[in-house]
């Protein structure tokens, strides 16, 4: 009679030995010699890794159907070895109401491939109390800085937002930047326009807001000054020993940077280039080796996979939508990249794997009891990417050609949900946050 329900035979784990892996009832049972499965998987030469939670996606669906939907978003992160996304807020119209919160909810629940959470709307007016216990995940990103499909908040609305976030022992997502007032119709100028130093000086103006201690975490920071200004309140804020979670101090910290500001610049692209248009701005290849040199106190990468279709961006670089699709590319185009640069595996799976999941305070995927048994099979071979293979509705990449190690086969709660380009009984789960009342 089978012991197992999958096995996956002769595979190397992040630190390099091999082993067989056993799944049961959807976790992981066993870790050495594996006999008797119903499934075996033959894994020689191929990497394991716990899959990814992108922890900053835009998964559209509604009246932006045309850019994405849930089905075709999250099958895209299934095939880029993520197996949980967190949805923001800044849909159309946006998530500030418990029934539109509901409702996204459910067309989540009907669509979605993979493991799903989805952040509450911050604008003035909006009951954020209410959108806790209905389930949101994190508040925000709260904009203090303007964006697409973004209502900019004031210095009041923000602290105020910070205070009733506290209170619930919730989380805000900030989005920080100084916007100046041309309008720029070149990368460059898009980049001068919403500069590094302004960056970071929204950073800084968002922490003195913060007097309440709220947990605040920076999305998609994209220079190393805005980076040492959240590492700088750190230090003022709890010392050398800050950790994520912890309930301490005036302002816990947390902040993501994307792979496109890690493997892409300006500089790459026609200087009207739409297709590398995003918030915050593509910025000079000196800034993105200045990331790379920061590699190790970077806390998450996410994707912050903001898709938009062809035809919205072949128009003038002003009129042009910022965002550009990236939840399917991010870890197979970081892989190889933080192995050429010699860093070890495991830094990667922290940042993409099992720190987005202590910020939200959910498991994270892994091989230890608790964790949840979601895993990516990576080859050995790297590619290169192409639009026509990703699984986006967008249907283009600013990341086309580069190289990629894409996974061959992932597992979500110990079974086979997609494997070489095929998808199987992919069927979602929701992830409420901590103020939504369970049932036992």
């Amino acid at each position: 009679m089978p012991v197992y329900d999958l096995a996956l035979c002769d595979v190397e784990f992040p630190d390099g030995r091999r082993a067989d892996i056993g799944f049961k009832s959807g976790r992981i049972v066993h870790i050495g010699a594996v006999e008797r499965s119903d499934e075996v998987v033959r894994c020689h030469g191929m990497l394991l890794l716990p899959a990814a939670t992108d922890m900053h996606v835009h998964m559209r669906g509604g009246s932006q159907v045309k850019k994405e939907d849930w089905q075709s978003g999250t099958r895209s992160a299934i095939a880029g070895g993520v197996t949980l996304v967190v949805d923001q807020p800044n849909t159309v119209p946006p998530l500030t109401t418990q029934l539109r919160l509901e409702n996204r909810v459910n067309e989540a629940i009907s669509e979605a491939c993979c493991g799903f959470a989805i952040n509450a709307g911050v604008t003035p007016g909006a009951d954020l109390i209410s959108l806790w216990s209905a389930g949101a995940m994190a508040f925000g990103e709260l904009f203090a800085g303007p964006s697409s499909y973004g209502e900019t908040l004031s210095s009041d609305e923000l602290s105020k937002a910070f205070q009733i976030i506290r209170n619930v022992n919730g989380l805000a997502t900030i989005h920080a930047e100084e916007v100046g007032t041309s309008q720029p119709d070149t990368l460059v100028a898009h980049n001068d326009n919403r500069g590094d130093q302004g960056e970071a000086a929204a950073v800084r103006k968002v922490c003195q807001l913060n007097s309440t201690g709220c947990h605040l975490h920076f999305c998609h920071l994209s220079t190393t000054a805005a980076i040492e200004a959240v590492l700088e309140q750190r230090r003022l804020s709890t010392g050398p020993e800050n950790k994520l979670n912890d309930s301490g101090g005036p302002c816990r910290t947390s902040f993501e940077v994307t792979p496109h500001h890690l493997l892409l610049s300006h500089q790459d692209f026609a200087p009207g280039d739409t297709s590398a248009k995003v918030n915050p701005p593509l910025r000079d290849k000196k800034n993105r080796q200045m990331l790379w040199n920061i590699w190790d106190l970077i806390d998450v990468i996410a994707s912050d996979h903001a898709p938009h279709t062809v035809d919205e961006k072949a128009v003038s670089f002003l009129d042009a939508p910022s965002g550009i699709p990236g939840v399917e590319t991010m870890v197979p185009l970081l892989l190889p990249e933080v192995q050429r640069r010699k860093h070890p595996v495991s830094s990667l799976i922290d940042k993409v794997s099992t720190r987005p999941c202590e910020v939200l305070g959910i498991p994270p995927a892994g091989f230890h009891p608790g964790e949840r048994a979601d895993f990516a099979l990576y080859p050995r071979t790297i590619t290169r990417v192409d639009p026509d293979e990703l699984h986006s509705r967008a249907g283009w990449t600013p990341f086309a050609g580069l190289p990629a190690i894409f996974p061959e086969l992932v597992v979500m709660e110990g079974g086979i949900i997609y494997r070489g380009g095929e998808f199987f009984n992919t069927v979602g789960r929701w992830f409420p946050g901590k103020g939504y009342p369970l049932v036992d």
